[in-house]
C-alpha cells in the first residue's frame, strides 16, 4: 500500500472492480451474491472521488441491479457497456452473433439436462455452464459437452471462470479491452491516470494483461497463483479495507485542494 499511495500522489486513479468474488464472496449460486449495505456505500463514497467502473461477466442488467449504483459497468466479459449520462456501447458483431448464441443455448441446455448440479446460464453476449455443484466424477461430462456444442456452432470460443466455463462470441474482446475503451472514451487515457484493476477470477487476467504497463493489477485470492498482477488481496474484506483506504488518501486530497473529483 505505501507504493500505491506514493504513486497516487502523482497522478490520479481510475477504479475497476470485478463483481463476484471481490465485491462479493464466492457463493455456490451465484443468483445468491448479494452486495453489502457497507460496501455500496464505500464504493459510493469513491465515486464521488474518481471514476469507478464495475466489470463483470454478468449480464449487464444484472450487474447493475445489483450493484445499485449510478457507476460506468462492463457486463458480459466488456461486450456490453453502459454508465452516467447515456454512455452506451454494446459490441456490434457481438450483437451480430447473438442468433448463434441463442441456438448453442438450446443445444448445451440438452446436453446438460442429465449432470445433476449443472446449471446453464444465459446472458446477452455468452452461456455460462455451471458445475459448482457437480460430483467431480461428472465435470469431465460438463466439458464434453461444452466442447461438442462449441465444435457444432461456428464463431464462438471457450472462457473459463471459478467452477463456469463460457461460450462467448469469438472475437478479439474482452475485459481488458473494455478498460482501454472506457479509458479513452471517458477521457482517463492519460499519463496523469492510474488505472486500479481489482479482481478475482481467471478472466480478470486479460484486464490485469492491459493495464500491465500503465496501471495496477490486483487479484484478490486467498492463496498465490500464476497471475499479471503486482499485488493481491486475500477476499472482499481486504478489498474494502484498501477502497477505504484509497477513498481515505484521495478525501485528504481534496481537502487539501489537490484533487478535484471524478471526470
Amino acid at each position: 500500500m505505501p507504493e500505491i499511495a506514493a504513486r497516487l500522489r502523482q497522478r490520479r486513479p481510475a477504479i475497476f472492480l470485478d463483481y463476484d468474488g471481490t465485491l462479493t464472496p464466492i457463493v455456490e449460486r451465484p443468483d445468491e451474491a448479494r452486495m453489502d449495505e457497507e460496501m455500496r456505500a464505500l464504493v459510493a463514497r469513491l465515486a464521488t472521488l474518481c471514476p469507478v467502473a464495475v466489470v463483470s461477466g454478468r449480464d449487464l442488467p444484472d450487474v447493475q441491479r445489483r450493484v445499485g449504483l449510478e457507476l460506468y459497468y462492463a457486463g458480459s466479459h466488456g461486450f456490453d457497456i453502459a454508465g452516467p449520462a447515456g454512455l452506451r456501447h454494446a459490441h456490434g458483431q457481438a450483437v451480430a452473433a447473438v442468433p448463434v448464441l441463442d441456438a448453442a443455448e438450446h443445444d448445451l441446455r440438452r446436453a446438460l439436462a442429465a449432470i445433476a448440479g449443472a446449471r446453464v446460464e444465459r446472458k446477452r453476449f455468452s452461456i455460462a455452464a455451471h458445475y459448482r455443484m457437480v460430483r467431480s466424477a461428472e465435470v469431465p461430462a460438463v466439458e464434453r459437452a461444452v466442447n461438442g456444442v462449441r465444435a457444432r456452432h461456428a464463431g464462438l470460443r471457450r472462457g473459463r471462470g471459478k467452477k463456469v466455463i463460457e461460450l462467448l462470441p469469438d472475437l478479439d474482446w474482452d475485459k481488458g479491452a473494455a478498460v482501454l475503451w472506457l479509458l479513452h472514451e471517458l477521457d482517463l487515457d492519460a499519463a496523469d491516470v492510474l488505472p486500479i484493476y481489482v479482481g478475482d477470477d481467471l478472466t480478470d487476467e486479460r484486464a490485469f494483461r492491459a493495464l500491465a504497463t500503465r496501471g495496477l493489477g490486483i487479484v484478490v485470492r486467498e492463496k498465490p497463483r500464476p497471475t499479471l498482477a503486482r499485488y493481491r488481496l486475500c477476499d472482499p474484506a481486504e478489498v474494502r479495507g484498501f477502497l477505504a483506504t484509497i477513498a481515505g488518501l484521495l478525501a485528504h486530497a481534496r481537502r487539501a485542494g489537490k484533487l478535484q473529483g471524478p471526470r
